[in-house]
């Protein structure tokens, strides 16, 4: 005998959708490209203000983003698979390397509210009167502003694309209103992109946002979906602790097993069976050392 899966039926499809003109725009004049990029944010700041956004887990997963991103620009070849890996299968004692530590640098940065303190924590190789004074060089809307950030750090410490780049979104979210970095800037610039400075680096900063914010959207959306799921199914694990575990997928990209509150056995049978149910997803494809996410 076979037993069919049980289907949910949630309806979270009420965010609101980027205009088309938005997204399918290809504008070359610097007016109508900052324009958009200004539209664009708007909309997202209007998505991130929705409650059924799981915001935490929204910015986690772009966090592995910007930090693909930049360790693209550094010349090395770990992608999102390899980078979960380092930080989420990392043993007590072990160092998660150097792509690891940038992608660890990218989920400190949107774990924390934005503060100079909290910069501090993520960024210690600079001292917090540095970063006040970084964060206090821009002024005017919040893309120029952020752009002002970058352009002042990557001048002063010209290979510190990552720091430039996390206290640019941290510039660009206290512009915005906005309590926690959102990672948006990293995973639309390309690396020649750094190396530009003045009105080309603002251009190029317009059309990243333009892009990065699009697909910020879109992940925001089917996270709504997904995570609507997960707490529709809830209710029906029975094992202790299991609460907590479920909290834990609403928060983090990726979780492994040994992770949750749980007996090792237990939390490997929770994960399996919130698979089974099409709330969370295995993330690696093999048969050992799973990592799991919505």
């Amino acid at each position: 005998m076979t037993f069919a899966r049980p289907e949910y039926s949630i309806d979270t499809d009420t965010l609101p959708r980027m205009p088309a003109w938005v997204t399918s725009a290809r504008p070359e004049a610097f007016e109508d490209v900052a324009f958009l990029s200004g539209a664009a944010l708007n909309h997202l700041h209007l998505v991130l203000g929705r409650e059924e956004v799981p915001k935490a887990l929204l910015r986690d997963r772009l966090a592995l983003r910007a930090g693909e991103a930049c360790v693209g620009f550094s010349g090395r070849p770990e992608r999102a698979p390899e980078l979960r890996d380092a930080i989420h299968l990392l043993r007590p004692g072990d160092l998660p390397g150097p792509a690891g530590e940038t992608y660890l640098a990218w989920r400190r940065a949107v774990e924390w509210s934005v503060s100079v303190k909290a910069l501090s924590r993520v960024l210690p190789t600079f001292e917090s009167c540095q970063i006040a004074t970084w964060l206090d060089a821009g002024n005017g809307a919040p893309v120029t502003r952020a752009v002002v950030v970058l352009d002042a750090v990557l001048t002063e410490a010209p290979r510190a694309e990552v720091p430039a780049l996390i206290l640019a979104d941290a510039a660009l979210a206290q512009a915005l209103g906005w309590d926690h970095v959102v990672p948006l800037l990293a995973a639309g610039l390309k690396r020649t992109d750094l190396r530009k400075r003045g009105d080309d680096l603002r251009l190029a900063c317009h059309r990243a946002l333009i892009s990065s914010t699009r697909e910020a959207v879109r992940l925001a959306a089917d996270l709504a979906r997904r995570t609507a799921h997960l707490k529709a199914v809830a209710p029906k694990l029975r094992a202790k602790g299991a609460g907590d575990a479920v909290d834990m997928f609403l928060t983090r990209d990726a979780v492994a097993p040994g992770a949750l509150p749980l007996p090792d056995r237990a939390a490997r049978r929770l994960c399996d069976r919130l698979v089974y149910l099409g709330a969370v997803r295995e993330l690696t494809g093999r048969d050992t050392f799973r990592l799991y996410g919505v």
